[in-house]
C-alpha cells in the first residue's frame, strides 16, 4: 500500500503542479509562394530517428507561420505541402539547445508528384528569443579531457566564473566530479541552476542551485549552458546548466569507460633539504579510478525505449598538514604525540545506477520515468580498513540520493529528490 500511494502522488503532481518549460527546441518558420504571399494550411512535417514516434505534423496559421516544439536533439527532415503546389522537402536539419531554429519556405505553383529537395546548413541564429546559450554536444563531452563532471565541462564556456564547493575558489585541476557552484556577469556564486531535462535537481543549500549528486555528464545527448536571456521560467537572474540524457533508441546501443591514476603516475621533488625542515611527504594523490558501462534501445519499437548505466569513481588523496594522534582512544593519555605510522587520507567516491523509461502513450503523449540511486562514501581514511571500505561500504558516511519524475508533454511533472545519511566507523592497521 505504501508504494501504490506513493504511485498516486506522483500522478497528482502531474496534474496539479504549475507549468514547467521542458528546455527543448523548437522549429518555427513562415511559408510564403512565389510571389512573397503568406500560405496558410501548408502541412509541415517534422521527421527524426530521434522521435519516438517518428513524426510531427502541423499547419500553417493564417499568417503562413508554424511552430513545432519540444523537439529532442537530433537531425530531422521537413516537409511542406499544399494542394495545388510543389512539395518541398528540407534534409538534414540539426536540431540542438532549447532555442526556436528558424525555416522559412517559399512553395511554387506545381503539379502533386514534384517535389523539390533542399539541403544545406541549417540556420545558426535564433531570431526568435533573447537567449543567449552555449550548447555542448555528446561527441564534445566524450572527447574532452575532464573528469567526467559538469564543473570542469562549464569551465570552456565563456562569460562564466567556477568556483570550488560553497563558493571556495578553484585553484587547481578537480579530480573527481564534485559539486562546483557558477555564476556569470559577476553574480552570487550560487545564483547558477543544475537541471535534468528541464527540472531542477539540486539540493536546498547554498540557494538549492547545485548538490553533490554526481551528474550524468558522461551519458547526456547534450549540456544547454544558458547564460542570460532567460525567461519567466527562470529563478534568477543567473546562469542555468541543462543536461539533456539519453533515452534509447530503436536501436541497441552502448558504451563503457574506464580510467585510474595513482602515486604510481607522478613524481615529487622532496629532497633531503626539504626532508631536514620536516617536509616528507608532499600532497599526493594515492589512488583515482572511474568506470562506468551503459546500455540503451528499444523494449517495443516506436512504442517504448530504455536507458540504464552504472557509475563507480573514487579518489584517495593525502592530507598535507595532517598528523594522527598517537594517543587517540587511550583514556592514559590527554596530550598529542604525532603517529607517523598513520599517513592521514581523504577518500570519496560514489556508486551510481540510473534507468531512464520513455513511452508513447498516444500520438501526441509521451511518458517519460527517470530512477536514480547514489551510494556516496566520504571522509578520512587513517586505516587500512577504511581505505579498501571506500570503495564497496560506507567507511565515513554514506549519502543515498533517489529522483523520480514522470513528464509528459503537457510540460508537466515533479522532480522528486531524497537524501540520506548515516554514520558508521571503522579501525584496522595502515596499509
Amino acid at each position: 500500500m505504501r508504494h501504490v500511494s506513493r504511485t498516486l502522488l506522483v500522478l497528482a503532481c502531474v496534474v496539479l503542479f504549475p507549468t514547467l518549460a521542458r528546455a527543448q527546441s523548437s522549429v518555427a518558420g513562415i511559408v510564403r509562394d512565389a510571389s512573397g504571399a503568406v500560405l496558410p494550411g501548408v502541412t509541415v512535417e517534422v521527421t527524426s530517428p530521434a522521435l519516438i514516434e517518428k513524426s510531427r505534423t502541423t499547419t500553417t496559421d493564417g499568417g503562413g507561420q508554424y511552430r513545432i516544439t519540444d523537439l529532442p536533439p537530433g537531425t530531422y527532415a521537413m516537409t511542406f505541402s499544399l494542394s495545388g503546389f510543389t512539395t518541398v522537402k528540407r534534409d538534414a536539419v540539426a536540431i540542438s539547445g532549447s532555442g526556436v531554429v528558424p525555416v522559412n519556405i517559399d512553395l511554387r505553383v506545381g503539379n502533386l508528384t514534384e517535389t523539390i529537395t533542399v539541403t544545406g546548413e541549417s540556420p545558426l541564429v535564433d531570431t526568435q528569443s533573447t537567449r543567449r546559450e552555449t550548447v555542448i554536444k555528446a561527441d564534445t563531452l566524450a572527447t574532452l579531457p575532464a573528469t567526467r563532471g559538469y564543473g570542469s565541462i562549464i569551465a570552456t564556456v565563456p562569460a562564466l566564473n567556477i568556483g570550488g564547493v560553497a563558493g571556495a575558489g578553484a585553484t587547481t585541476a578537480p579530480t573527481t566530479p564534485d559539486m562546483m557552484f557558477f555564476t556569470a556577469h559577476g553574480g552570487d556564486s550560487s545564483e547558477g541552476r543544475v537541471l535534468t531535462n528541464g527540472l531542477t535537481l539540486a539540493a536546498p543549500f547554498g540557494g538549492g542551485g547545485t548538490s553533490t549528486l554526481t551528474y550524468d555528464v558522461a551519458n547526456a545527448e547534450e549540456m544547454q549552458v544558458l547564460v542570460s536571456g532567460g525567461l519567466g521560467e527562470a529563478e534568477t537572474g543567473g546562469p542555468s546548466l541543462n543536461m539533456v540524457p539519453k533515452s534509447g533508441g530503436n536501436r541497441f546501443s552502448g558504451s563503457a569507460f574506464y580510467s585510474t591514476s595513482g602515486d604510481w603516475a607522478a613524481s615529487n621533488n622532496v629532497d633531503d633539504e626539504l626532508k631536514a625542515v620536516g617536509i616528507t611527504q608532499p600532497p599526493t594523490l594515492r589512488k583515482n579510478w572511474d568506470w562506468s558501462g551503459s546500455l540503451g534501445g528499444p523494449i517495443k519499437k516506436d512504442r517504448l525505449w530504455f536507458f540504464g548505466s552504472v557509475r563507480q569513481w573514487g579518489n584517495q588523496s593525502v592530507q598535507d598538514g595532517v598528523q594522527a594522534n598517537k594517543y587517540a582512544g587511550d583514556p592514559a593519555h590527554w596530550d598529542f604525540a604525532p603517529d607517523p605510522t598513520l599517513e592521514p587520507r581523504n577518500a570519496d567516491g560514489r556508486n551510481i545506477w540510473n534507468i531512464r523509461l520513455t513511452g508513447q502513450a498516444t500520438q501526441k503523449n509521451r511518458v517519460q520515468f527517470y530512477a536514480e540511486h547514489q551510494q556516496r562514501c566520504s571522509g578520512s581514511s587513517l586505516t587500512r580498513a577504511a581505505v579498501r571500505a571506500a570503495s564497496r561500504a560506507p567507511a565515513g558516511s554514506a549519502r543515498g540520493a533517489s529522483s523520480v519524475r514522470i513528464q509528459a508533454l503537457l510540460n508537466r511533472g515533479p522532480a522528486i529528490t531524497t537524501f540520506r545519511t548515516t554514520s558508521r566507523r571503522r579501525r584496522g592497521r595502515h596499509r
